[in-house]
């Protein structure tokens, strides 16, 4: 082959590189969740080393709008809030609270980041594979959970936010449990967006 073809060879070969750097979205490891609530904006920043595929489906979900309109419908003071139920969308289904979901599970990334305030982890029925949708937000330490909980983020921003839904006054849920909020608070919608524009 001539000096000239692998040039031609090895000029194209980059054109097609540039080309999938350009068609490959923003850096996902630079993006972040505005959680939008009727109580105020809390920020997570993902912990992508630590669980890709629960970050990959909560993004998917957020982006196609399945969060709009859930509630935090569980809210342990001390504890942490629980949400993004689709039942909770609707109040007439509010015995059936905690147990909606997109239709599929995901496999648990367990890891090794602990359960402290503010880090966010994927809600589950008994067996480890089976979160879903539901997610909830830490409101102190909770080592009990580490490593039996996919943890996948932590909020950078809303703090104050955080601890107003979690003072939220609370009655009894059906299953006995002081957690039902006697006010909704509501998440109007989550946004995945570039931590730059997030700041």
């Amino acid at each position: 082959m001539s000096i000239l073809a692998v040039l031609l060879l090895s000029t194209a070969l980059f054109a097609v590189e540039e080309k999938k750097e350009e068609a490959s979205p923003v850096n996902a490891g630079n993006e972040v969740a505005v959680i939008k609530t009727s109580e105020g904006e809390m920020v997570v920043q993902f912990w992508t080393d630590a669980a890709p595929k629960t970050i990959e489906n909560f993004k998917k979900l957020a982006r196609s709008g399945f969060y709009n309109g859930t509630i935090f419908h569980r809210i342990v003071r001390g504890f942490m809030i629980q949400g993004g139920d689709p039942n909770s969308k609707d109040p007439a289904k509010e015995n059936r609270y905690g147990e909606g979901g997109p239709g599929y599970k995901i496999k648990a990334e367990f890891n090794d980041h602990p359960h402290e305030r503010g880090v966010i982890s994927m809600a589950r029925e008994p067996d480890p594979d089976s979160a879903g949708s539901q997610f909830f937000i830490c409101l102190g330490s909770v080592p009990r959970l580490d490593h039996q909980y996919t943890t996948f983020g932590k909020l950078i921003k809303g703090d104050e936010v955080l601890g107003k839904i979690g003072d939220t006054a609370v009655t009894r849920n059906s299953m006995g449990e002081n957690s039902k909020p006697s006010t909704r608070v509501i998440i109007e919608k989550i946004d995945i967006v570039s931590a730059d524009s997030a700041k």
